[in-house]
Formats: structure tokens, C-alpha cells, sequence
């Protein structure tokens, strides 16, 4: 296939449903500011909170894989201690797959122990309270609320093909696949999951996965 017929496809991919996406981000811009308005005083409790534990910084910054692999920077409430000790789970530079991603791999699991969280870390993760300042991502325009969850560098610059499609649509604070098995989930299931969100993408999907991830939330289900 040339690649004048691929860059075909993809285009008629990303014009698909264009109404719908523009519904899609002023529904993200109205969202993300009221919720950065109303989240306000939490933001601060737990700025408050963070700092009188492990000092500053408050926010934890890191490269991820945005819309068409473009990388930006994420933002989230610190939850890891300043003074680290070495775990699997940290070791990302030994990430080397040729031929993409294992379908068995599993970033990191609700159950394991990691000594390097604070105290209150423990309690944000629990309830996804450090994901909050992701909704300044997607008041820029980086991420959407509803999207496949932005990918490390370290494990994005191994995908394949097939697995960089999730790359066709914006990054989310939640998403298909994280309603159906948030961090238990290997990367196999994950990338079928959000490759569905990529090909059956709606307003309504949307609305459902929100009202899930809420639930969700509420219960701690998955967190790590």
C-alpha cells in the first residue's frame, strides 16, 4: 500500500464524525475550567498537605505521547517521595522491545508494594485525587477528559504498528479501557480496548464512560 492511500485512510479517520468532535472539545474547555474553579480548595488542602509531608514540589511533570505521538508534558499531585529507593516498576529506561509492547505486560499492579508513595500519596491514589491537575492538560488542548490514557515515552517509543493507533485520537483523564480494568489490565487487553474507543468513538461513549469512572472512583476500584 503507498503512502499516499495510507495518509488517505487517516485523514478519513480523523474527519470522521467531525461535529461530534468539535462537540467534544467545547464540552472539554467548559468542563475543565469549572472543574479547575470548583476543585480549587481541594487543590489547595492537598498542596497544603503534600508540602508538610515530603516538601515541594506539589506537582509531579512528565513527558507522555499526546495526539499523533506528539509529546507533552503531564501534570499530577505528587504521590512518590522525593528520596526514591530502586523498584521493578521505576526501571523504564530497560524497556527495549523491537517489536512492540508484550500483549503480558502489565505497567504496574494495584497489588503491588511500593515503598516509595507518601502517606498521603496512599490516599490521593486511592481515589485518583492526583489526576486532578490533568484538567489544566485538557484546558490546553493536550489531553481530552475522555481518551486513552497518555503513554510513557519510555514504553510508546517500543509500540508497533497495530498499537499506535491509540495515538490517532487525544490522551484522557479516563477512558474505555480504563472503565473496564483500570490498572489490573495487561497492555494486550488495554491497547484492544482503546483501539475500540478509537474506531467507535461517540458523544454517548463519552457520557458513559464519565458516569462510570465516577462510580469507579467513589469506590477506589483499581487505583495503584
Amino acid at each position: 500500500m503507498s503512502s499516499s492511500v495510507k495518509r488517505t485512510e487517516l485523514e478519513y479517520r480523523k474527519s470522521n464524525k467531525p461535529l461530534q468532535s468539535i462537540v467534544k472539545r467545547i464540552f472539554d474547555i467548559i468542563l475543565s475550567f469549572i472543574a479547575l474553579l470548583i476543585l480549587t480548595p481541594i487543590f489547595l488542602a492537598l498542596s497544603i498537605l503534600i508540602i508538610k509531608e515530603d516538601g515541594r514540589p506539589v506537582f509531579f511533570r512528565q513527558k507522555r505521547s499526546g495526539l499523533d505521538d506528539k509529546v507533552f508534558e503531564m501534570y499530577k499531585f505528587r504521590s512518590m517521595k522525593n528520596k526514591q529507593v530502586p523498584i521493578p516498576s521505576n526501571s523504564h529506561n530497560e524497556y527495549n522491545w523491537k517489536s512492540g509492547v508484550p500483549d503480558d505486560f502489565v505497567f504496574k499492579t494495584s497489588s503491588e508494594s511500593n515503598p516509595n508513595i507518601t502517606k498521603i500519596g496512599v490516599y490521593i491514589r486511592k481515589y485518583s485525587l492526583d489526576e486532578l491537575p490533568q484538567f489544566y492538560n485538557v484546558l490546553k488542548g493536550d489531553m481530552s477528559i475522555i481518551g486513552p490514557r497518555p503513554e510513557i515515552i519510555a514504553i510508546s517509543r517500543c509500540y508497533n504498528k497495530h498499537q499506535k493507533r491509540r495515538l490517532e485520537v487525544k490522551p484522557g483523564i479516563t477512558g474505555w479501557a480504563q472503565v473496564n480494568g483500570r490498572s489490573e489490565m495487561d497492555h494486550g487487553k488495554k491497547i484492544e480496548y482503546d483501539l475500540y474507543y478509537v474506531d467507535n468513538f461517540s458523544l454517548w461513549m463519552d457520557l458513559k464512560v464519565f458516569f462510570i469512572t465516577i462510580v469507579q472512583v467513589i469506590r477506589g476500584k483499581g487505583s495503584v
